[in-house]
């Protein structure tokens, strides 16, 4: 598969079936999609090429916005890849791009950069400044030179999933319900920075984490049974997400992985986390010692679940 970033890079490709959309998370009905315009593209001897957006378009039309993605963009691709698609455009999402009326967008973007045979697209796809494009916009403007191919709303609506359902079952700890929509565990990758090393005292010695990608989604407070890919090396462990009421008054969100059986020193390295199960919530103890009973019995409970 090629991915390309550039208008300049672009090759001419062979009878292209395109299809267009941010495809976050990569979940189970994005997978849908990507069959069919797999499918479309071996029907007519044509290359499969999907368009996506980084930035997020969101983070230039609305920057105020949190955007609590679900996949960073090398991890999209990587997931794209697995689908069987021939290449991807990552378009550079500017607010130049972002004015782009609906026609010239279809002009000057679609077809002047892709010439494409087929577009596949969703029955409630919109495009161009303001999202006033739309598919109805599209056969009127290319058919029938150009086949416009419809995503119908009942195959969408089977698959049943969301990138929106999913960040809402994150933010709520539900981490299991996640990974049914994602078909793979939720995972992030964050750089293990120094903390206040309080984890060692008491047995329990953690890797604080600051995530890569800052615009990724973190899951909801609470504690977590996970694994931990080091290097080529998957371990499991338990994650903490919150603001730790018990050692200190900062309003301040931290999170930590105590890895199991494991002793290196890690600091400044990227690790890569996989939220398996979600134990329970945040909660105040009236000491370190009644704390780390908690902490044992939530090790007990995470070795279980993790097998």
């Amino acid at each position: 598969m090629a991915v390309f970033h550039e208008f300049r890079e672009l090759p001419v490709f062979r009878n292209p079936v395109v299809t267009i959309g941010s495809f976050d998370g990569v979940h189970h009905g994005h997978k849908v999609i990507l069959s069919e315009v797999v499918k479309e593209a071996k029907a007519v001897n044509g290359e499969s090429i999907l368009i996506t957006f980084e930035p997020h378009p969101r983070k230039i039309i609305h920057p105020e916005q949190p955007l609590g993605l679900l996949t960073a963009p090398e991890q999209k691709i990587r997931l794209i890849e697995a689908e069987g698609i021939d290449h991807i455009f990552v378009v550079p999402f500017t607010r130049d791009f972002s004015m782009l009326s609906a026609a010239e967008y279809v002009t000057d973007f679609l077809v002047k950069h892709f010439n494409p045979h087929t577009i596949v697209i969703g029955y409630d796809h919109h495009f161009g400044h303001s999202r006033e494009g739309d598919i109805g916009l599209l056969r009127t403007m290319l058919e029938p030179q150009v086949r416009i191919a419809e995503i119908p709303a009942q195959l969408i609506d089977d698959a049943a999933v969301s990138s929106t359902k999913i960040r809402n079952a994150l933010l709520k700890g539900n981490v299991k319900e996640a990974a049914e929509m994602l078909e793979r565990p939720y995972t992030f990758t964050a750089t293990v920075v120094h903390g206040n090393k309080l984890g060692r005292t008491i047995g329990y010695p953690t890797a604080n984490l600051e995530p890569v990608y800052a615009d990724l989604l973190i899951p909801g407070i609470g504690i977590y049974a996970v694994r931990a890919a080091v290097g080529d090396r998957l371990y499991n462990g338990m994650m903490s997400i919150g603001y730790r009421p018990t050692v200190t008054d900062e309003k301040k969100i931290t999170i930590e992985v105590n890895i199991f059986d494991f002793a290196a020193e890690i600091y400044g390295q990227r690790i890569t986390v996989h939220c398996i199960e979600y134990l329970r919530g945040e909660e105040k103890f009236d000491g370190l010692e009644a704390l780390t009973a908690q902490i044992a019995q939530d090790e007990i409970r995470s070795r279980a679940v993790l097998g």
